[in-house]
């Protein structure tokens, strides 16, 4: 991407965690400047304090939406009514749109369709429509620990510890049956990146594995890039070449 990449980082603040807003920025910088930044929310009620207390250190401006009704608040309908002037107005190159909440599946397509980059910022638990309607996805739990993120919502819950047996094996289950089609997913990317000397770069690799899924991140598999993990994964092979002076990570399999 271009130096000067202008993004505006919109937060739902109703359904995203303050603590990790200097985490969310530095995933944002990948890609470009945030030079838009709000954060969306009755900032009212209590559940705001926490953005409160980190807004100013970071730029954001916080935007006000009371709630229309009891357990019903105009948070949602006020991002996608603001996301929309901003990208009528062609002042920015990209958007990041932090939340996990599926309302905002239509808003990420009709940004796509209109040729301009669109990333989110959600759980793990964010609606599949939402994370294949954006280009990038990134998983919380894969820029702050996740043990951390969970705390608050674990202390309550130890007192249903021997209720809860059942549910956690089955996402056990569910989570090993995602790892799993996540390297099925590594094989096909390698598959439509590979070039005629049966390798392919690294970086095509990546781009491929994005197209198909734009939620993977090494990260989830405790690497910091892609190379580090091909050189863990017993069917490929890295190799590397200079060309122009730079090195230059090629993958083929064993």
């Amino acid at each position: 991407m271009k130096s000067n990449f202008n993004i505006a980082i919109l937060i739902d603040g109703d359904n995203a965690q303050p603590k990790i807003l200097k985490e969310m920025l530095e995933e944002v910088a990948k890609y470009g400047k945030a030079t838009i930044r709000r954060i969306y929310g009755d900032w009212t009620i209590p559940q705001m304090q926490g953005w409160k207390e980190t807004l100013n250190q970071h730029s954001f401006n916080p935007i006000q939406k009371f709630a229309y009704t009891s357990r019903k608040n105009s948070t949602d309908s006020s991002l996608i009514i603001d996301a929309m002037d901003i990208l009528h107005e062609r002042n920015i190159d990209g958007f990041c749109i932090v939340s996990s909440d599926s309302d905002y599946t239509g808003l990420a397509k009709r940004i796509r369709e209109q040729g301009v980059f669109v990333m989110g910022i959600g759980r793990k638990s964010t609606p599949v429509a939402f994370i294949q309607s954006c280009e990038i996805f990134t998983f919380v739990e894969n820029i702050y620990p996740e043990e951390q993120l969970n705390s608050e919502i674990e202390k309550p819950a130890k007192k249903q510890t021997r209720k809860v047996h059942g549910a956690v094996k089955q996402k056990i289950e569910n989570v090993l049956v995602k790892e799993e089609n996540k390297f099925k997913m590594i094989d096909k990317a390698f598959d439509i990146s590979v070039d005629e000397d049966e390798m392919a770069y690294v970086s095509q690799i990546g781009t491929n594995l994005r197209r198909i899924d734009p939620s993977f991140d090494t990260r989830a598999f405790g690497f910091k890039n892609l190379t580090g993990l091909f050189e863990s994964l017993p069917n490929y092979e890295v190799v590397r070449k200079d060309f122009n002076g730079k090195s230059h990570a090629l993958i083929k399999r064993k």
